[in-house]
C-alpha cells in the first residue's frame, strides 16, 4: 500500500467520523459495511493502478522531460508558474474525462457502478470499477507527457483532489452560506449530490473534480434548492443484487443503459 493509498484511506476515515458527528441525512444504517466495501474497491483499484501503470508513467515523464516533449516542457516560465497552469489543465482535463464517461454508452457501462450508490458518502468516492481504472490509466500515459506535466505536479494535484473529491461526496452537513461561498471555487456537497440524483439529466451535469467553475463555463451545472430530497443512485440498479461486490462487478455486463 503506497502513500497516496494510505492518505486517502485516512481522509475518508476522517469524514466517517465527521458524518457521523454531522450528518447531512441523518438516519444512515450500515455505515461501516457501506463504507468498507467502497474502500475495498479504492484499495483494489489503487494496487491496480500502481503495479499495472506506476512505473511507466513515471518512465514516460521522465522520457518526454528529457526529450521537452509536452507542453509545459517547452513554455519557458518559471517552475510555479507551470505547477499553477499543469493544476489548472489538468483538473480541465479530468472535467472533461468524467463528462466523455456519461456520454459514452461503452465507458458508462463502467463508470455507472459508481453512481449505483444508493446511499452517497465520503466512501463512494472510492467506488469505481476496475476497469473504468484501468481505462482512465491507459488515457493517463498519453494525456500527462502531452501536457508535459512534472511527476511534482500530477502528485501535488492527486495530494489536493483528493480530499476535495472525498469533501463533496461526503455526507457531512454544511449550511447553505457555507456551500454557496465555497462553491463559488471548488465542487461542495450540494452541488456533487445533484450530480449523484436519479434523475437522468441531473445525473449528467456537475462534472467537475476540484474547482467548480468548469461546469459553469461548459453550461453542465446544474443546482437544487432542495438537495434534502435528492434519491441518489440509479433506478436500474436499485436492487440489492446490485450493492454486493459481486452485483457492482457484473454492473457494465447489465443490459439496459438508464
Amino acid at each position: 500500500m503506497n502513500k497516496e493509498m494510505i492518505y486517502s484511506i485516512a481522509v475518508v476515515l476522517i469524514f466517517f467520523v465527521l458524518e457521523g458527528l454531522f450528518p447531512f441525512f441523518k438516519g444512515r444504517q450500515k455505515r461501516i459495511s457501506h463504507s468498507a466495501i467502497n474502500i475495498g474497491f479504492g484499495i483494489t483499484n489503487g494496487i491496480i493502478a500502481n503495479v499495472l501503470f506506476g512505473t511507466l508513467l513515471i518512465y514516460i515523464v521522465q522520457m518526454a522531460k528529457k526529450n521537452s516533449f509536452g507542453l509545459l516542457f517547452n513554455l519557458n516560465i518559471s517552475w510555479h508558474i507551470k505547477g499553477i497552469i499543469a493544476f489548472m489543465l489538468f483538473d480541465l482535463w479530468m472535467y472533461f474525462w468524467h463528462r466523455i464517461n456519461h456520454e459514452n454508452k461503452f465507458l458508462w457501462k463502467f463508470h455507472r457502478m459508481h453512481h449505483s450508490d444508493l446511499a452517497m458518502d465520503a466512501s463512494s468516492a472510492m467506488r469505481f470499477h476496475p476497469i473504468e481504472i484501468i481505462l482512465s490509466s491507459v488515457v493517463r500515459l498519453a494525456i500527462i507527457p502531452l501536457l508535459g506535466m512534472d511527476i511534482v505536479f500530477l502528485a501535488i494535484y492527486k495530494l489536493v483532489m483528493s480530499p476535495v473529491i472525498l469533501f463533496h461526496h461526503s455526507n457531512v452537513s454544511l449550511s447553505e452560506g457555507s456551500d454557496k461561498m465555497l462553491r463559488s471555487i471548488i465542487v461542495t456537497p450540494n452541488m456533487h449530490r445533484v450530480h449523484h440524483s436519479q434523475v437522468w439529466d441531473e445525473t449528467n451535469s456537475n462534472y467537475s473534480s476540484v474547482f467548480s467553475f468548469w461546469d459553469r463555463i461548459f453550461r453542465s451545472f446544474k443546482k437544487r434548492n432542495d438537495p434534502q430530497d435528492i434519491k441518489f443512485g440509479l433506478r436500474i440498479l436499485k436492487e440489492d443484487r446490485w450493492q454486493s461486490i459481486k452485483g457492482m462487478l457484473l454492473t457494465p455486463l447489465y443490459g439496459k443503459i438508464k
